[in-house]
């Protein structure tokens, strides 16, 4: 299954996300697929940036966003 999820990135206590698309069996921060946008939790207010057509791509082709994806998406006004 493929799914849609954040991989950290940045230094300890100051995280950095990249929304990628792999599969479910691989590690957390191990091989992905494709990356389709970035998160930034330290700004404010937080920074999203979403390839939208990727998105909706890898959502019709049946990749699950995680739920803290899934909300990061409907910010971005891709769901």
């Amino acid at each position: 299954m493929v799914k849609i999820r954040l991989r950290r990135m940045g230094a300890k206590k100051a995280p950095y996300y990249r929304i990628v698309v792999a599969d479910s069996r691989s590690p957390r921060d191990g091989r992905c697929i494709e990356e389709i946008g970035t998160y930034n939790p330290l700004t404010n207010p937080a920074t999203i940036t979403v390839d939208v057509e990727k998105a909706q791509t890898w959502i019709k082709n049946g990749a699950q966003p995680t739920d803290t994806v899934r909300g990061l998406l409907k910010n971005a006004g891709v769901m």
